[in-house]
């Protein structure tokens, strides 16, 4: 066949690709600590006191180990042999070693000296062994645990993987759980199974939780269906979910609408004039001011540094997120050119958000969303009674809270207003194992909490309301329980004659 042989162009990016892209969004993992950066050609990173370029990980392979050499720049690294045991030295106990501080013959400036001269991280631990004058009196185990605490401290090794939700929520949990409501990973994955999140549903979403359960939500929906998402303020916060790195496609199903007009909404008063109801020259205010716009950015930037770290006690040693984002929206009004350009560019979006916001009402207007997740920082009481009004008969909703008292109410004010079955109010316990050779064990150090999950599912209430026959049809059959069957009264006479 003619042009068998060409080679393919560039593709565009999808979610199966498992190269590095310029531009891709990649998370840096070193031992326990993780950070999320977008990869940009000579962008310099800083990550655990190391500071690199990120444009020899660009044609990699996610899941591939680099070094940082010297000028910043990643190698990959070459797989070396370990010493087999037989090699090894190792002491019976370690109770004759004593730590006065004088079993390592090189000091701070000799260290401080080799580096310099360019050597490696692992000359420099092999060297710290070579020094020590406790290393072959200590045990095997213990030898173990030295040579990794050498080399988490002098080698410079990065592992470049691809953002999920599981690496995601462990690194928000970490460092920082106010950001994200105090939700533990594994409260998370409840969160997707009791909501039965999958391709093709139609979601609505309520959460203050910088976008990691969205995020979450569409990694799993794979880009069919679509997603309704409710916030509050003056626009929605996504910088969890920008860590992602969801090609456009995603984006097309995904929807937002502002949480104080669900009133109206439910009312039957809402209308497009509410949401021209703001007015459209407040991008001239923005620009005669020239300090609300730097404010809104530099909020923006406040809430994509994240610091993350998957259960590090060191929080110190724990890096912030960087997220650079690629809307031009966060560009400056000097950038745009003149400022009647910049007006008009500021207009156009707010009409395409107007636009996206009336898509959004006629869809929940439906009233037929296969479910409902609720994950913000506010009572949830309020918010699922007026939110399930939205979500079809028979689908599930899950309600998360930090605390437990304010889903106990909300489980109360449910079963008052009935409509809603299977209620289960639970709590997930998480302990981390050590496994390892002959050195199997809980971790001594786990979760104290993850946060409650309220679930449920919703069932069509009108009808039983309105229909009386159906009330004395159960009076009937009330009856029929508590009187004995005629049959059974004749053999207990006969028997007592």
């Amino acid at each position: 066949m003619e042009g068998s042989g060409e080679q393919p162009g560039p593709q565009p990016q999808h979610p199966g690709d498992h190269r590095i892209r310029d531009g891709d969004f990649v998370v840096l993992k070193r031992e326990d600590v993780f950070k999320a950066v977008q990869v940009q050609r000579r962008k310099k990173v800083t990550f655990e006191k190391q500071w690199f370029y990120l444009d020899n990980v660009i044609g990699h392979s996610y899941g591939t180990t680099f070094e940082v050499t010297s000028g910043g720049s990643l190698q990959p690294k070459k797989k070396r042999e370990e010493p087999t045991a037989e090699t090894k030295e190792a002491g019976t106990d370690n109770r004759n070693i004593v730590d006065d501080g004088k079993s390592q013959k090189l000091t701070q400036d000799d260290i401080k000296a080799l580096k310099d001269k360019g050597i490696k991280g692992e000359e420099i631990v092999q060297q710290l062994i070579e020094n020590s004058t406790t290393f072959r009196d200590k045990t095997e185990f213990a030898q173990d645990k030295y040579i990794k605490k050498k080399k988490k401290k002098y080698e410079a090794i990065i592992t470049v993987v691809k953002p999920s939700t599981r690496i995601l929520s462990i690194m928000y949990y970490a460092r920082e759980p106010g950001k994200i409501n105090h939700m533990r990973y594994d409260t998370l994955a409840q969160m997707l199974t009791l909501g039965n999140i999958r391709a093709g549903n139609k979601m609505i979403v309520m959460e203050t939780c910088a976008g990691l359960v969205l995020g979450a939500m569409m990694e799993r929906m794979g880009g069919f269906g679509s997603i309704i998402q409710l916030y509050p303020g003056g626009g929605p916060v996504r910088a969890a979910t920008a860590c992602f790195g969801f090609p456009k496609s995603f984006l097309s199903g995904l929807y937002e609408f502002p949480l104080n007009k669900v009133d109206s909404l439910l009312q039957g008063t809402f209308s497009a004039e509410m949401l021209s109801s703001e007015p459209k020259d407040s991008a001239l205010i923005e620009e005669r001011n020239g300090t609300l716009e730097e404010k809104q950015a530099s909020e923006q930037e406040n809430e994509d540094s994240m610091a993350e770290a998957p259960e590090s006690n060191h929080p110190e040693d724990q890096e912030t997120v960087e997220t650079i984002s690629q809307d031009p929206e966060h560009t400056g009004p000097k950038e745009r050119g003149s400022k009647k350009d910049y007006i008009q560019e500021k207009q156009r979006r707010q009409e395409e958000q107007r636009k996206r916001h009336l898509e959004a009402a006629a869809l929940l207007s439906e009233r037929n969303a296969d479910g409902l997740i609720v994950a913000s920082r506010f009572h949830p009481t309020p918010l699922l009674l007026s939110l399930l009004d939205f979500v079809a008969p028979s689908r599930p909703f899950v309600v998360y809270c930090q605390y437990k008292e304010p889903l106990l109410e909300c489980y109360t004010k449910l079963r008052e207003r009935g409509g809603v079955i299977n209620l289960r109010l639970s709590e997930t316990w998480l302990r981390n194992y050590q496994v390892l050779p002959d050195r199997s064990h809980p971790k001594l150090l786990m979760s104290g909490g993850g946060g409650y999950l309220l679930s449920g599912f919703t069932v069509a209430m009108d009808n039983l309301k309105a229909d009386t026959s159906l009330k004395s049809n159960a009076s009937t059959l009330e009856s029929h329980e508590t009187e004995e069957p005629a049959t059974k009264k004749r053999k207990c006479l006969e028997s007592d004659s």
